[in-house]
């Protein structure tokens, strides 16, 4: 029995066949997102968290948008549009300018998992254990797969080393990584690891780094999925690594954070804090961030681990830093959006939303946009900009 279901083909058009083409001749898509969009979870394939804009500055609410129900998922942004899933069981598109709906599609069940906005198409999984494919202007269907169980995080991209197109990544409850062809919805390959995978894999030169609840950061070969390395952290990975190089920098549930060398699979240093870690690490060449079960973000050097500064919410941070230039922007569930200094962690700049934040923000486009339990998607724009509280 096949495992998918292949409602349409999808036709390239225009830049999608010219980037089929250069694929097939064994170049890439840039990696890094570009200024005006924010097209994966975390910014980049290799999950960094990072971007050159400015956001150390006052902002205002530029316009909100209702979903009916909690938004746990982190929004993606490509071509003047917003992609955003919620517990209401659909992916809603709403236009980055002024937050009105442009479409929505209706699933079998809630979405926590960021979407993934790649040539053309966006990709996501639902807590039902299905991965869609829509067409990103009209949010047709293009086809569903199923995996064996939730899909909670991000699906990646990764060009096919053979010249054949290019492949989606999803990990499941079903404790594997899926790799399914972007074109057809089908199965290429599929690895298996000991427990849940909860967060998004991370692509860059090394390979494909994941981890998951059997604790373990793993290394995979882009070519057919083979294992090049498994290092073990301690404690289960509920979050997303995040690749700056040869290293991979990881938080675990047992409060560590944890830098490690990809090409020799081995720990190079851990950094012990006082709580667990939900919350994905952000990355630069030279500080980590991330946020913690005891209401506090930590920075450290990403050279050595040792620590920074860190910064006390009311509530706890499951919501997964960005660091923007010279300001870190995170949300908590004491409600709050908050932009501090990525030089020592003071705070610069702070919006009540009214109710908790799980989901990490995507800035792009001099805007930082951000969902909430309260079900409201948020765009806020510098200061003076719009007309505010849309």
């Amino acid at each position: 029995m096949d495992d998918f279901r292949r409602i349409r083909r999808p036709h390239l058009r225009g830049c999608g066949l010219i980037a089929a083409l250069l694929c097939t001749a064994g170049i890439v898509w840039p990696q890094a997102a570009s200024k005006a969009s924010w097209p994966v979870y975390r910014g980049d394939r290799g999950l960094a968290g990072s971007t050159e804009e400015a956001v150390a500055h006052e902002w205002v609410l530029g316009w909100s948008f209702d979903t009916g129900d909690e938004i746990k998922a982190s929004p993606v942004i490509e071509d003047g549009r917003v992609y955003i899933g919620s517990e209401v069981g659909t992916l809603f598109a709403v236009s980055l300018e002024d937050g009105a709906e442009l479409w929505r599609l209706a699933t079998d069940q809630g979405i926590e998992a960021p979407a993934l906005a790649a040539e053309g198409a966006v990709y996501f999984g639902t807590q039902a254990g299905m991965l869609y494919a829509l067409d990103a202007a009209s949010g047709d269907l293009l086809w569903s797969y199923e995996a064996g169980g939730m899909i909670a995080g991000s699906a990646n991209w990764l060009s096919d080393p053979a010249g054949g197109g290019v492949r989606i990544l999803v990990g499941s409850y079903d404790n594997a990584l899926h790799c399914v062809d972007a074109a057809t919805g089908r199965r290429v390959w599929r690895f298996e690891t000991e427990s849940y995978i909860n967060g998004a894999p991370a692509v860059g030169e090394p390979g494909i780094a994941f981890g998951g609840c059997d604790a373990l950061l793993h290394l995979l070969s882009p070519d057919g999925g083979r294992e090049l390395a498994a290092v073990d952290t301690g404690s289960y990975i509920p979050g997303s690594p995040a690749l700056l190089g040869d290293r991979a920098y990881v938080a675990n549930y047992g409060g560590r954070i944890a830098a490690v060398s990809l090409s020799r699979g081995k720990i190079l240093w851990e950094h012990e804090a006082d709580a667990a870690f939900f919350s994905s690490p952000a990355v630069t060449e030279e500080r980590v961030v991330v946020g913690s079960r005891d209401g506090f973000v930590l920075c450290v050097r990403a050279r050595n681990g040792r620590e920074l500064w860190r910064f006390w919410t009311q509530g706890d941070v499951d919501s997964s830093p960005v660091i923007a230039g010279d300001g870190v922007v995170f949300g908590s569930m004491d409600g709050r959006l908050y932009i501090v200094d990525t030089e020592d962690g003071a705070e610069i700049w702070s919006y009540d939303t009214g109710d908790g934040i799980v989901g990490s923000p995507a800035v792009a486009g001099e805007r930082i946009v951000i969902g909430g339990l309260d079900g409201r998607l948020y765009a806020f724009e510098r200061r003076g900009e719009g007309e505010g509280q849309r």
